[in-house]
């Protein structure tokens, strides 16, 4: 069942308590009192679980889990939990989910889940003509991939393509790499690419008239996508002494730099996997594999760069969009086995992979706009550190009500350290 409508209450959502935080998302998402336990770590993935998930398993180990407020997605009010130690993370992209809602919200889409799988051939005797081989068997070889993975196919999953490319220069010299192009609906596709290409490489081998080396899927995921846009009202910008039209300037300004100077972009990307990483946690899928990914696209070009765009629209409202690979599944792996992912899973009223990839994208968009925003006015500090403060009050020894004095009293003075901290706790003592 869907999420409930998210009401304008809930903007608010940060001042309720974490009990109550935990009843209102479980009224909206229907959850159970076993989910919400789940949720709440009460009951989350337990030793014996993670005992049959990873090896030399000694206990689990626990990480904040929010819930982003205010995102529309393709129309639809979502729930998105994020898991992530950094502060200001939650808190940013809710906030920059509010501003889009006068536009609309975000729309995002996803192509189909189509992922690659690389056989590299070596050995040949000439490549060239080995290539044209391995082409010449293309549709027995696609016919041969696609009654592998029988569930796959009858979900109408399956092999969708097959090139091979002639790499001339390496330091072993030319070699053949095998690209098999294979749909793998609501699974993220490692297991089920890397079972497909071990049972063709023999063949592969074969027809080529060499030997298959690797036999291993590929985590640059162009052929799966997710795409997003979200349109900012110009009327929505002000911000303190910030007219609009200047602070979506800067914004603009901002991601130009990014766009032009891979020093920049690797720090202003790292903004967007803030956002896109904390929702690939919560759901128990790749977050290695979708960083991966999402670093090699953007040095597609040659030259490492942005993978957003901001700019304006004929009314001079600020518009962004996002386009990534986002590889992630719903069925199979940690999303399955994890207690708390398959209760995030339901909390967003997901159906399909490409859902969560829509999600995700869109989570992404909107904590860039949220570090964007913060640089292209007060400054990245002054909100981070506000935020910040409670940790590094914890850390100084800080408990129940000593950690919101510590915190206000070090954002005041403006002296966010351990040192400080310390000092203030003294006092307090």
């Amino acid at each position: 069942m869907p999420p409930a409508p998210i009401h304008k209450e809930q903007i608010h959502f940060y001042n309720l308590t974490l009990a109550e935080r935990l009843q209102r998302i479980g009224e909206q998402a229907g959850l159970s009192t076993e989910e919400l336990a789940a949720l709440s770590g009460a009951a989350g993935l337990q030793p014996e679980q993670a005992e049959a998930m990873v090896e030399n398993v000694v206990g689990v180990y626990a990480l904040p889990l929010g819930i982003a407020q205010n995102f529309v997605v393709n129309g639809r009010e979502v729930l998105v939990p994020m898991v992530i130690e950094e502060p200001s993370v939650v808190a940013g992209a809710s906030f920059m989910a509010r501003l889009a809602k006068s536009g609309g919200g975000f729309f995002a889409q996803a192509t189909a889940p189509e992922m690659i799988g690389q056989l590299q051939i070596l050995d040949t005797v000439n490549p060239h003509e080995a290539r044209l081989r391995l082409l010449e068997k293309k549709a027995e070889l696609l016919a041969e991939a696609s009654e592998i993975d029988p569930v796959l196919k009858r979900l109408n999953g399956g092999p969708r393509d097959l090139e091979v490319r002639l790499i001339e220069q390496s330091p072993i010299g030319p070699f053949l790499v095998l690209h098999l192009i294979y749909d793998v609906r609501d699974a993220m596709g490692a297991n089920v690419i890397n079972t497909v290409l071990e049972h063709l490489a023999p063949h592969v081998a074969e027809i080529a008239g060499g030997r298959v080396l690797l036999r291993i899927l590929s985590n640059l995921a162009d052929r799966r996508l997710a795409r997003v846009r979200c349109t900012i009202r110009l009327s929505e910008l002000k911000f303190a002494e910030f007219p609009a039209e200047l602070l979506r300037d800067n914004i603009i300004a901002a991601w130009a730099f990014a766009e032009a100077d891979p020093y920049r972009a690797a720090t202003h990307n790292k903004g967007i996997m803030n956002g896109v990483d904390a929702v690939v946690l919560a759901t128990g899928n790749d977050w290695r594999a979708i960083e991966a990914g999402a670093h090699a696209y953007a040095a597609r070009s040659g030259r490492y760069t942005s993978l957003s765009t901001w700019g304006k629209d004929g009314e001079g409202n600020l518009v962004g969009t996002l386009e990534m690979p986002m590889a992630v599944g719903i069925v199979g792996g940690a999303t399955r086995v994890h207690p708390a992912a398959r209760v995030a899973l339901k909390l967003m009223g997901v159906k399909t992979a490409a859902d969560l990839a829509e999600i995700i994208v869109s989570v992404g968009l909107a904590q860039n706009l949220a570090a964007l925003r913060a640089l292209a006015s007060e400054g990245i500090q002054r909100g981070h550190m506000a935020l910040h403060a409670r940790q590094v009050a914890i850390a100084a020894g800080a408990s129940g009500e000593q950690i919101n004095h510590i915190a206000g009293r070090m954002v005041a003075e403006n002296k966010v350290h351990i040192t400080r901290a310390e000092e203030l706790l003294k006092e307090i003592s």
